[in-house]
């Protein structure tokens, strides 16, 4: 239950990230709102997952998920670059992502 979790919380990580972008520099008001609930729930999720994981796992997990979201979205709704080089680093972070799950 705590990869689970552990998975929602990275996905919410996710979330913050790409609405920073909509806050526009925290002067939209609803934008802004939304961002720092994603980031308190995301962080609070985080948390409780480290009751039964370990930190150093749980944590490179959570910004895994958060980062390999947050590039996807980035390609999808603003255009970011979906060269080769950064989609093979994006793979080596899951790679590491389902490594640390299997060694936990």
């Amino acid at each position: 239950m705590s990869w689970l979790i552990l998975l929602v919380a990275g996905l919410f990580e996710t979330g913050w990230a790409i609405g920073l972008k909509y806050t526009e520099g925290f002067t939209r008001f609803w934008p802004s709102a939304g961002t720092l609930l994603a980031m308190l729930i995301s962080v609070v999720m985080l948390g409780i997952a480290m009751k039964q994981l370990p930190v150093g796992s749980a944590y490179a997990v959570w910004v895994g998920i958060g980062a390999v979201g947050t590039v996807i979205l980035g390609i999808v709704l603003f255009g970011d670059s979906a060269s080769l080089p950064r989609l093979v680093s994006v793979g080596f972070i899951i790679l590491g992502i389902i490594g640390l799950k299997l060694a936990g």
